[in-house]
């Protein structure tokens, strides 16, 4: 089995769209823990603000090993070698599990040591343990559910994770909203429901992935009906390309972490006001982390096809599509927030979308520079040239640190002025991903 990709735009939505769905999953998540306890209180609001970008940091160390997984596989796809893209697979899935271990024991024993550093209000440090008391054990499933999106995703047969996409988002919606509020006879555990139903969803997942994972004949190529040894030297190649994809998104979402404590400290409603543009953003940059992730499986191919010169048109064509979906997603919501947002956070006191709106204004510039930078910035890492990836963020996030420093505690600028550095900052990633891929320094670059 070996499906003939093309550099149409056709194949970057058909292989984009279901990653866009199965890639989105934690956002997704993130966003139904948000609106459920939006309605509980403000305070619950705020807490579930720091604590998921927390746990989204935790996903994302093991969402970039699978990109590093995901590169190998692709490359191998393209290359026709179809059994070591399965024992790529397996390799990938022992070194998830491992390090989902040494994060559950992070999350489980050291967060409140770890918390004391960021949270001044110990009412919101409180309820974020209670939170990863139940979400720290949804770690295991999660980094397994993510490495075979990966699998799935580098060998393009990824229409199943939109099925099981829906059926996490789903599962955690009922459970949401009946262990938050204590509903369908269920014990009311506000937001520790939210992590405790969260950990269920991703259960879900994980087993709905393995009955596929076992039952699919079509995967036969790939030799997975048994368990390979551990091979190390996949597993070191694995580590080799993804630990500066890895140090790139610790370095990313953990400048916005800092961010967040940064937030914190000017006070509880200003928290509650970045959770809500945070929530906007997730939700909106759903499709260019869906074409990141399409973007980064389809150079990764074609370069192990020896077709280097299609690589920067993919890119070009899956920048446009790009900005053009986040432009047709963004406008009503950023124009119209009481309206466009209401079924989700409306309520009889509308005071905190109405203070947030200028800040919407700013992620909207925000998320066309990142609808731009996002997807250069993953053709980069489509060629292998993660280690210059991760020197690139690493300055990007110094400048992006150093700024924000500057306006909260320097200046006191607010928050709007905050906000604003992240668009200077996608843009810059933006221009040295284009800067480098132009080079072609890449090209010698071997996977």
């Amino acid at each position: 089995m070996r499906m003939a990709l093309n550099t149409s735009y056709k194949q970057i939505l058909s292989i984009s769209i279901p990653i866009m769905l199965g890639g989105a999953a934690q956002n997704i998540i993130a966003l139904s823990d948000s609106v459920f306890l939006y309605h509980l209180s403000e305070l619950d609001f705020a807490a579930i603000g720091f604590v998921s970008v927390f746990y989204l940091i935790i996903a994302a160390i093991g969402f970039s090993f699978s990109k590093g997984g995901q590169i190998i596989v692709a490359r191998r796809f393209g290359q026709g070698e179809l059994e070591n893209a399965g024992r790529s697979f397996y390799a990938m899935l022992y070194f998830e599990f491992a390090l989902s271990i040494i994060m559950f024991c992070f999350m489980f024993f050291g967060a409140d040591w770890f918390f004391q550093f960021f949270i001044k209000s110990e009412a919101i440090h409180q309820k974020s343990l209670a939170y990863l008391d139940y979400r720290s054990f949804g770690v295991f499933f999660s980094y397994i559910g993510i490495g075979i999106v990966a699998f799935l995703t580098g060998i393009a047969k990824n229409k199943f994770i939109i099925y099981n996409t829906l059926v996490l988002v789903g599962v955690n919606i009922i459970l949401n909203y009946s262990l938050i509020y204590g509903k369908f006879g269920l014990p009311e555990m506000g937001i520790a429901g939210a992590g405790l139903a969260s950990t269920i969803a991703e259960i879900c997942a994980f087993t709905m992935f393995m009955i596929y994972i076992i039952t699919d004949k079509s995967l036969g190529d790939f030799k997975l009906n048994r368990l390979p040894k551990i091979d190390l030297s996949i597993i070191k190649n694995i580590f080799k390309i993804a630990s500066p994809v890895v140090a790139q998104s610790i370095v990313g979402l953990g400048s916005w972490f800092i961010f967040f404590s940064l937030v914190e400290s000017i006070g509880e409603r200003e928290l509650a006001m970045s959770n809500l543009a945070r929530m906007v953003y997730l939700m909106l940059s759903i499709p260019t982390w869906g074409y990141a992730s399409g973007v980064n499986t389809l150079v990764s191919h074609f370069i192990g096809r020896n077709r280097r010169q299609v690589v920067m048109p993919i890119i070009h064509k899956t920048t446009k599509i790009t900005l053009l979906t986040t432009l047709i997603m963004a406008l009503p919501i950023i124009l119209f927030p009481k309206f466009t947002l209401y079924p989700l956070f409306g309520s009889e006191d509308m005071s905190l979308i109405t203070e947030t709106q200028p800040i919407l204004y700013i992620v909207f510039l925000i998320l066309i520079t990142f609808s731009i930078g996002g997807i250069y910035f993953n053709g980069l890492a489509g060629t292998g040239a993660t280690y210059f990836g991760l020197k690139m963020q690493a300055f990007c996030s110094f400048v992006y640190l150093s700024s924000i420093y500057i306006i909260v505690k320097v200046l006191d600028l607010g928050l709007y002025w905050a906000w604003s550095i992240e668009f200077f900052y996608w843009g810059l990633m933006f221009i040295i991903s284009m800067l480098y891929l132009r080079s072609k320094k890449w090209y010698s670059i071997k996977v």
